[in-house]
């Protein structure tokens, strides 16, 4: 039984960042983001016990459990599990907890996931749960065998929670296409909503629509997009899709920055409409450790945008003629 999940405004808040991604972000600051955005009126929050080991979930909850919990959507992962031992830790969260993370997609392993995710958020109970980085990009050719763990155990686990009630929709969280396609296409499991990060963003669109989004439209099974401004390499960051820019990447960049320059179009305004247009799309989670980006995200979606700007992109091959414009 499959469950519609409206966001409002198509926009929520991701929590990468607040896991110390990359940084160590000062509590002050993690819980005046949680609370701008909140009081900016976002009402979807997206977060995963892998973001900094548990730290990303116990911030948001310290926030959130002042509120009612029938006024907001809340989504976590599963597939990893926060152990009390501790290691020094490396790569995209080694400023997070230094609590040990063990891989498990099986059915005791998600219910265990799920449990110890809403003791830290504070909450009794998730709106959707995302299968996490169930793909090659993290578990490299492992990733054809946890695929079947977790279409034995999460999947099976994840359809029945949904069945009775208890989430009201779940798919998986990945950042790339095929998992995603896989799953849609299996008889035994039905995702309602996954997550895609990285893979329907203004740069990096062409693959995803190959398969993953006619897919999405023709099983019903919506997308959340996240990571739309692929690390911020579409402002002329350091990073894209979660490692070192390389000098394509940038030249590319570049590309998208004059055809925005020729229409006085903010690329921040470009990136979240376009990721929203779809009508696979029903929302975009941004991830920020500064309050005032929540405002610039929210004005982003109302921003004017000529069609002009998207008929030049697409005019140089920036952008596909099969993606589906905004405003069009």
């Amino acid at each position: 039984m499959k469950n519609e999940v409206t966001v409002k405004n198509k926009l929520g808040l991701g929590t990468a960042p607040l896991g110390n991604m990359f940084r160590d972000v000062p509590e002050e600051e993690a819980m005046e983001t949680i609370q701008s955005a909140w009081n900016e009126g976002i009402r979807y929050f997206d977060t995963a016990p892998f973001y900094g080991a548990g730290l990303a979930e116990m911030r948001l909850g310290e926030i959130l459990s002042s509120y009612n919990r029938d006024d907001f959507l809340l989504s976590s992962k599963v597939g990893r599990i926060i152990l009390d031992e501790e290691e020094e830790k490396e790569g995209l969260f080694e400023y997070g907890r230094k609590n040990k993370i063990q891989t498990d997609y099986t059915e005791d392993g998600t219910l265990k996931s799920i449990d110890d995710s809403l003791k830290r958020l504070k909450t009794d109970r998730l709106d959707m749960v995302f299968v996490h980085d169930l793909s090659p990009d993290f578990l490299g050719d492992e990733w054809i065998t946890k695929f079947d763990e977790a279409r034995k155990g999460a999947f099976k686990v994840l359809d029945r929670l949904r069945d009775e009630g208890v989430i009201r929709a779940w798919g998986l969280g990945v950042n790339t296409t095929i998992p995603i396609e896989v799953a849609l296409e299996l008889e035994e499991a039905h995702p309602d909503l996954s997550l895609s990060a990285t893979q329907y963003t203004l740069l990096q669109h062409e693959r995803a629509l190959e398969r993953m989004m006619p897919l999405a439209e023709k099983k019903d099974g919506g997308l959340v997009i996240g990571g739309a401004f692929n690390s911020g390499a579409l402002f002329g960051g350091d990073y894209f899709d979660y490692k070192e820019i390389t000098p394509d990447i940038r030249k590319r960049v570049e590309r998208f920055s004059d055809v925005a320059k020729n229409h006085s179009v903010n690329l921040k305004d470009a990136a979240l409409q376009f990721s929203t247009a779809h009508p696979a799309v029903k929302a975009v989670v941004t991830g920020s450790t500064r309050p005032d980006r929540i405002k610039e995200d929210l004005a982003a979606m109302k921003a004017t945008i000529p069609t002009a700007f998207w008929e030049e992109l697409v005019e140089q091959g920036l952008v596909s003629p099969k993606a589906v414009l905004p405003g069009k």
